[in-house]
């Protein structure tokens, strides 16, 4: 097995949005915003390749959209998947399953790309994986996150005949080594791929954990379905990763990839932070 980081690029977010009932003299420390209130946060997936798999973990917001829509999410920096992809010599096509921890643009709108008029899939020899029961969330949308599971990310990837469910059950094994735990905090049975990797664990934290800022249990974003889930299960999850000595992976945080976790008088925190290059280079050793 080997891990690449892939980055598709940053965007822009409203930073009370992102860190909820933190206040901003405390938030603003950690990912200071701009004039407008707005924090810079990245959108970082993940590649795994298994044998014959190539699995790309997410694939950031894609270009698809048009000029008004990325005008509210002011899309950043030089990074791209094609760019990423290709400075570890992959390319696209070379993809063999696409891992939606969820159906967010942010994470899943590189899925499909425009080719004239038609909406067709960016990865055309993968297979893209959901779970049955967050597609349903996603293709019929409560009102509150209607502006985040946008019809043409999702819909086209049915249609192509490229879309598979997996099982819906906690900590499932997907493939070797490779297990599902299910999150229904920020939105309904969002998935987090954990990855044993030479008898370390790596835990690809999507938006149970955005970015290492949100450790703390009160640190939780606005824009989760059910906060009270959230913080259970993240009080969970962090207590496991700390007394186990989980690597976390984060697809937000602006600068930070990877971390360890220590308990303190405070509760579970940071301990190390690395980048996944790093982790593989520990976990060769």
């Amino acid at each position: 097995m080997r891990l690449f980081t892939v980055n598709s690029g940053y965007f822009k977010l409203d930073g009370g949005a992102m860190f909820g009932v933190v206040p901003k003299s405390l938030w603003n420390k950690a990912n200071p915003a701009d004039e407008n209130n707005m924090c810079s946060w990245a959108m970082r997936c993940l590649l795994i390749e298994h044998g014959n798999y190539k699995i790309l973990v997410d694939n950031g917001m894609g270009n698809k959209q048009d000029e008004k829509f990325f005008g509210h999410y002011y899309m950043h920096g030089d990074d791209t998947l094609e760019k990423s992809l290709a400075k570890h010599g992959f390319s696209m096509d070379d993809i063999t399953d696409v891992f939606l921890t969820h159906l967010h643009f942010d994470h899943c709108g590189g899925s499909i790309k425009r080719e004239g008029d038609k909406l067709v899939p960016a990865f055309k020899n993968a297979v893209y994986w959901s779970n049955e029961k967050h597609w349903q969330s996603a293709t019929n949308p409560n009102d509150r996150e209607k502006a985040s599971f946008l019809k043409e990310n999702i819909l086209p990837i049915e249609e192509s005949g490229q879309l598979r469910f997996v099982e819906s059950a906690d900590n499932t094994e997907w493939i070797d080594d490779i297990r599902i735990r299910y999150v229904n905090g920020h939105t309904d049975f969002m998935m987090l791929p954990q990855i044993n990797y030479n008898g370390h664990t790596l835990l690809y934290c999507a938006d149970l954990l955005p970015s290492v800022a949100h450790i703390p249990m009160p640190w939780i974003m606005a824009y989760d379905m059910r906060p009270l889930d959230t913080l259970n299960e993240k009080r969970r999850l962090l207590n496991e990763a700390a007394a186990n000595n989980y690597t976390l992976f984060f697809e937000h945080d602006p600068k930070i990839e990877c971390c360890t976790l220590q308990d303190t008088d405070k509760g579970v925190r940071m301990k190390e932070t690395f980048t996944l290059s790093e982790f593989e280079q520990k976990a060769n050793k």
